[in-house]
């Protein structure tokens, strides 16, 4: 992956990831499916200027879905969890 502006797409904001932040200082992004932590890393490095001590990365399958008779597939899309250093954080989906 060479433009690291495009590696990550999008932060995940839910109750597990939420709970993750509060006790792990962990963080999960939707990421680029061509993305690999390496690159994952200097990414979130680089746009937020924190220190990433760990990096997972899991594709994610897309869900069938039905309408009536009519059937389709979600995309597939990959994520990756972040781990930052102690005295890090991000403002992340942050309330007012």
């Amino acid at each position: 992956m060479k433009d690291l502006n495009k590696v990550i797409k999008k932060p995940l904001i839910t109750e597990k990831f939420t709970a993750l932040k509060e006790a792990y200082n962990r963080y999960a992004f939707e990421v680029d499916k061509n993305a690999n932590k390496h690159d994952v890393k200097r990414a979130i490095e680089s746009v937020f200027k924190v220190k990433v001590t760990d990096v997972a990365t899991m594709n994610v399958r897309g869900k069938i879905k039905r309408q009536g008779r009519n059937q389709g597939k979600r995309p597939d899309w990959k994520k990756a969890v972040v781990t930052l250093a102690k005295d890090q954080k991000l403002e992340i989906g942050e309330g007012v």
